[in-house]
């Protein structure tokens, strides 16, 4: 857990080993970038105002390092456009303060379940054209460059391949990739297939050109994975 607060702190540490989760805390954002390399945890809890370097640039910061651990961002900023900052800079949930503690740990058992554990339970590699998802180190490639994706978008990209060339309904992405743990907007399906998008179909090739699109929308309908017919 990654707070500055005192309260908020002091509250969790107590609570969540009770709910069967080891908890270390760190005040600050250089800490915690030092404390992730040590300890690789299963899960950060993370704060957007701290001292130094704020929540999000953090976050940025172990993304570019190819950290996919997740980050579930909890924090008194509740604007829209903070909670958009805060997903498009790689975290995996948005929580505001005050909080309700049973909601925080439903969704960190939820995205453990869809994250963390969907490697192993899928272990190998995963092809279709120029794109390859390792789901044992949950690394992503296309064209031969990497491609950097938080959990939640490496378990979308992974749930269009075992779909590839078959449509799939919002509804359908909420249940299996979400897994229905509490009421989700449709939109955040369209949020993250944007991210996708921009990540795996905004790979420029070695000619300098861009690469063909694979992401796909039947308006109406759903996504679905397909090469651009010739």
């Amino acid at each position: 857990m990654v707070d500055n607060e005192p309260t908020s702190r002091a509250l969790l540490a107590a609570a969540l080993p009770l709910a069967g989760f080891e908890v270390h805390t760190v005040t600050d954002g250089a800490g915690a970038l030092r404390v992730m390399r040590q300890l690789d945890p299963d899960l950060v809890i993370m704060d957007v105002v701290l001292p130094g370097m704020d929540g999000f640039a953090v976050t940025r910061q172990w993304r570019r390092m190819g950290q996919v651990v997740p980050v579930v961002f909890l924090t008194a900023r509740d604007t829209t456009e903070d909670k958009v900052t805060g997903l498009s800079a790689g975290g995996d949930d948005y929580l505001t303060k005050p909080f309700s503690l049973e909601e925080l740990v439903a969704r960190m058992r939820a995205i453990l379940r869809r994250t963390c554990d969907a490697g192993s339970a899928d272990a190998g590699v995963l092809a279709y054209a120029d794109l390859e998802l390792d789901q044992d180190s949950r690394e992503a490639t296309r064209a031969g460059h990497r491609v950097d994706l938080s959990c939640t978008e490496f378990t979308l990209l992974q749930y269009l391949m075992h779909n590839q060339g078959r449509v799939v309904s919002k509804s359908q992405i909420l249940e299996d990739v979400w897994q229905g743990e509490w009421d989700r907007s449709p939109n955040v399906v369209e949020t993250y297939i944007s991210y996708l998008r921009r990540k795996v179909d905004g790979i420029t090739a070695e000619d300098g050109s861009t690469v063909a699109p694979l992401i796909h929308t039947r308006r109406g309908v759903g996504y679905l994975l397909r090469q651009a017919s010739p």
